[in-house]
């Protein structure tokens, strides 16, 4: 799949993972711009799609790093701790959109903590084994956002881990067909569960109308090799994070609540510790002013409340993807109310969680990652941002000049591929085992003028 695309997508599946472009031959990868005085300057950990690595890059694109053993067809980040540790998800759970286990290893690929004790299933060669049922997203309790914050320095193993995972069981009052449904668990760094939520309990709280609740009784789009109704989609499972919110009196947003991310419904909310949704954005944008500003989100990847000490601290980011999502808006084109919603283009959104204003956005012609993806805010107010499905990562300015951009090159094998999950800039001193790199300036040429000799 590439960057440079002739049309937009012509086929969306509802679970996102699907698109069918008509695309050029020939395109370049590696890093294709670079200006070292305007980028924040570091190292760049990616989590590919369909591969058996974590790995690092440096700001001209060169492979400085890369661990194996971390196998990303269920989808989620891998994270760099300071001193050259990472933790990612490895193993899949087929036909099932999971991972087995998370695991941390040190620079030398020693493992220092694993789990997969959450509930034993069906392995495929007969028998049973454990596994944590991680999808899309975990997230270290000291480590806020899950990137690089001025002051914050995560610890290796002193926290508590918070991993979105599924659980499947029949639940009536939602649906008709068994539920995939979605399940936070909050494990302790001894491996025990501490803290747990099943979304389908708090069906009540997420906005729906009657139309979109019978939209999703019905069950539209049961995955047939599953057996099961992904109902939500949730994507994204990130603590609040210390915020001024909190600070300045609202409770809302303490730190250790949990921001959620429905893909498939359409809607951004915040679960406090004892489970009830305390915020809630979407799903239906046409409910005020501020909504109608902002106008819908469809189908959003990576929400997360910018963590302190960063440009913007305290804002709700969030990529929306665009594609097809949302439930009880019926249309000619989508006669059942499921994924009435749909959009071929993507933006970057930063939002006042408590005004609701639209602080910033980003969006550009051909921009679109209709799944996975995400977005990162640097200490020197740029953003970076992947756009998935193309492996394509880009850094860009408050004014959208884009300072850095790098394509992840394809491989070759059964399931070719370059998409990248998600990617992270960190500072050059996390990772202490590898010599700074020099920087080299990238000045791509002039639209029009490049030929293939």
């Amino acid at each position: 799949m590439t960057r440079r695309t002739t049309a937009f997508a012509a086929i969306l599946f509802l679970c996102g993972f699907v698109l069918t472009l008509v695309a050029q031959s020939v395109y370049p990868t590696g890093t294709t711009i670079y200006d070292p005085t305007r980028a924040w300057n570091g190292f760049t950990v990616l989590s590919p799609l369909n591969t058996q690595a974590a790995i690092v890059i440096d700001m001209n694109g060169n492979v400085v790093k890369q661990w194996e053993g971390y196998v990303n067809s269920a989808g989620g980040p891998a994270r760099i701790f300071p001193n050259g540790v990472v933790m990612g998800a490895n193993g899949t759970n087929a036909p099932r959109q999971e991972s087995l286990e998370l695991v941390q290893r040190d620079f030398e690929g020693k493992v220092l903590w694993r789990f997969d004790h959450n509930e034993q299933i069906q392995s495929r060669g007969g028998g049973t084994v454990w596994s944590a049922r991680q999808h899309h997203d975990w997230q270290r309790e000291d480590f806020p956002a899950g990137y690089y914050s001025p002051g914050v320095r995560p610890g290796i193993d002193a926290s508590n881990t918070l991993i979105l995972t599924h659980v499947n069981h029949s639940r009536p009052n939602v649906a008709s067909a068994e539920l995939e449904d979605d399940r936070l668990i909050e494990v302790s760094p001894k491996g025990d569960i501490i803290w747990e939520w099943i979304a389908s309990d708090h069906i009540d709280e997420f906005g729906f109308s009657a139309a979109a609740r019978n939209a999703i009784k019905a069950a539209p789009g049961v995955n047939a090799a599953r057996g099961s109704f992904d109902w939500l989609h949730i994507n994204s499972a990130t603590y609040v994070g210390p915020n001024h919110w909190f600070d300045e009196g609202d409770r809302r947003f303490a730190p250790n609540n949990v921001i959620i991310s429905s893909r498939q419904a359409s809607f951004l909310a915040i679960v406090a510790r004892d489970g009830k949704i305390v915020w809630r954005l979407g799903p239906d944008f046409s409910e005020s002013r501020e909504l109608l500003a902002i106008r819908q989100i469809i189908g959003q990847h990576h929400a997360h409340i910018i963590p302190k000490g960063l440009p913007g601290a305290g804002n709700v980011m969030v990529f929306d993807n665009g594609g097809a999502s949302g439930y009880g808006f019926a249309n000619p084109t989508a006669t059942n109310g499921a994924n009435s919603f749909a959009r071929a283009t993507s933006r970057i959104l930063e939002i006042n969680p408590v005004t609701l204003q639209l602080v910033w956005s980003y969006a550009a012609p051909k921009f679109y990652g209709s799944n996975i993806s995400g977005a990162q805010r640097l200490p020197n107010g740029d953003t970076l941002v992947t756009e998935g499905p193309s492996g394509r990562l880009f850094e860009v300015t408050k004014e959208s000049q884009i300072v850095w951009e790098y394509i992840y090159p394809q491989f070759s094998g059964a399931q070719s591929s370059n998409s990248v999950y998600r990617s992270y800039r960190l500072p050059y001193d996390w990772i202490p085992q590898i010599e700074r790199p020099k920087e080299r300036a990238v000045v791509p040429p002039a639209p029009g003028s490049f030929r293939v000799p």
